[in-house]
């Protein structure tokens, strides 16, 4: 039965986003960050430390390491940045070790284009035909959602800095994406769809998240079932086969890894939601509510089973931000379909919000730059310092072009989006995209030297490092956090200890946290506190053995 659409699309409003256009967005969204910066703690630091461990020969590659004590998770996404550590020697190794991690982000750019090019290829998403003609093509009008979908994947702001580290879960991302993609093409690309879950599934098994392929791979199975689909039917054997290649992923990299936490609260749950998926979370609530006649049609129920397994995941670990970040494919697509449906002051009221806030961001940003380099203004300069002890700001002609280009494209495209009324579906998502892709860039030249100062563990390593020895190679730190083990180990080049007792150690020199007392036979050197730690309990206490 073919059920009334409420997609109403012109001919004229299914443009595609200009290609320049848009690669120039996705490598403004893509680049910045990946060069100037150590790696930044906890989690993107953790993940390095187990990098560079297998790199430098330091622990062994199916068990990564970080001072003695090895990853509770599969191998499988440390060795990406292993191996670009090892392929490109004459690149510092955090550089080297970004580089195959950007190439995932685009894979997931592009997996969700293409995903959401296929569904709204399908019948039941086809926008209304008018009575004498100038309905908008189904391969424009699927072109134009796909841009759409795009564009709301990276305004999502809980993409912003978990897309930028290189650890596990944007693996787990990728894996995601092309899951959608292979549900998504099975009725027009029978074998590169087959291809995809075949792969999706173990990949993803194998980055520490085997629950939620298999959860996914059984409810690809039951949509497949029913089907109208005969290609799409036939995948049906496919993904039992990637389910069954799931299964012996998980259990050859150390098999499932069950991390519940508590029931998060739904207050700080609905405000993870709300932040974290904007602004494609509230389109996707658009679209299911415009949308709800075609529930069970392959262009909504395909986002929707992808969408419901990382919600169920992200409750069911506390409220785990990481495991919402699996829900960004499903959410972008879904707010692409809310496009054809908005109304003209919805849009509206987007654009000026967007308006307002970004070119906040970007003036806030100039401020302090300003602040940093003229001491004019002088108050951002003096908050700098005081909440980051030490810090010297530094100029960069390249950071400083970098950033007056992508001001000078935000106030083009500005001009662009409010000069006149524009018929593209995708007009209303171009401002949050290019709004987020200006901040991201601007924090990545105009503030990264601050940002890196703060947010690095290498300060505190060289104020470490200062009461050392030059000849110490050893150093005892036994129930350090992973993060801060790896920071000693990278930043400072000891050989760290960090399992067992400061009793069992054989090394002359070890450090505590801060208020741990301190135990016999141990003398107290120096007590060194993070640039940003204004209480000192977060500091670390060296002590010398007597």
């Amino acid at each position: 039965m073919n059920l009334p659409t409420p997609a109403i699309v012109a001919e004229r409003g299914a443009v595609r986003l200009p290609r320049v256009a848009l690669l120039l967005l996705c490598a403004a969204y893509l680049l910045p960050g990946i060069f100037g910066r150590q790696p930044w703690r906890s989690a993107d630091l953790t993940a390095f430390g187990f990098m560079a461990s297998i790199a430098e020969g330091r622990a062994p590659w199916w068990q990564p390491a970080i001072a003695g004590i090895p990853a509770d998770s599969g191998p499988l996404p440390y060795w990406l940045g292993a191996l670009a550590i090892k392929a490109l020697p004459f690149l510092d190794a955090p550089v080297a070790a970004r580089l195959p991690y950007a190439l995932v982000l685009a894979g997931v750019f592009l997996a969700v284009w293409y995903a959401c090019f296929h569904l709204a290829r399908t019948e039941a998403a086809q926008p209304v035909a008018f009575a004498f003609g100038g309905e908008a093509h189904a391969v424009d009008y699927a072109r134009a959602l796909a841009d759409g979908a795009l564009l709301a994947l990276m305004a999502s702001l809980g993409l912003l800095q978990l897309g930028h580290e290189t650890t596990p879960e944007l693996l787990q991302l990728l894996a995601v994406s092309v899951y959608l993609y292979g549900l998504a093409a099975a009725p027009y690309r029978r074998w590169q769809s087959r291809l995809a879950v075949l792969v999706a599934l173990p990949v993803l098994a194998a980055s520490d998240a085997p629950t939620v392929a298999c959860a996914l791979g059984l409810l690809g199975v039951l949509l497949n079932h029913r089907s109208s689909y005969e290609s799409a039917q036939g995948q049906r054997v496919w993904l039992l086969g990637a389910l069954t290649c799931a299964v012996l992923a998980a259990w050859a990299f150390h098999g499932w890894a069950w991390r519940l936490g508590a029931a998060p609260d739904p207050a700080s749950l609905a405000s993870l939601l709300a932040w974290f998926c904007w602004p494609a979370g509230p389109l996707a609530l658009w679209t299911l509510w415009r949308w709800r006649r075609h529930g069970l049609r392959r262009h909504i129920a395909v986002p929707a089973i992808a969408l419901l397994v990382p919600l169920a995941a992200c409750v069911a670990m506390g409220g785990s931000e990481r495991a919402l970040l699996l829900a960004l494919p499903s959410l972008a697509i879904l707010a692409a379909f809310a496009l054809p449906t908005l109304s003209r002051s919805i849009a509206a009221a987007v654009d000026w919000f967007c308006v307002f806030i970004f070119s906040a961001v970007a003036l806030f940003g100039w401020l302090y730059y300003l602040s940093m380099h003229t001491g004019w203004p002088a108050r951002p300069l003096a908050n700098m310092r005081r909440l980051a002890e030490g810090f010297e700001p530094h100029f960069s002609p390249l950071a400083l072009v970098l950033a007056l280009a992508a001001t000078a494209a935000w106030l083009a495209l500005v001009r662009w989006r409010t000069a006149r009324h524009r018929h593209a579906l995708w007009k209303s998502l171009a401002l949050p995209a290019g709004g987020v892709a200006l901040g991201w860039l601007l924090a990545m030249s105009l503030l990264l030297p601050p940002l890196d100062y703060a947010r690095s563990l290498a300060p505190l390593v060289a104020r470490l490092q200062a009461h050392l020895p030059a000849q110490a190679r050893c150093l005892a730190a036994p129930g350090q956090p992973l993060a801060t083990l790896a920071g000693l180990e990278w930043h400072g080049g000891w050989t760290v200890q960090g399992r067992g007792s400061l009793a069992d150690s054989r090394c002359p020199h070890a450090v505590i946290g801060a208020g741990q007392p301190v135990p016999p036979g141990w003398q107290v050197v120096a007590q060194v506190k993070r640039p940003t730690d204004r209480s000192g309990t977060a500091g670390l206490v060296l002590l010398r053995r007597r």
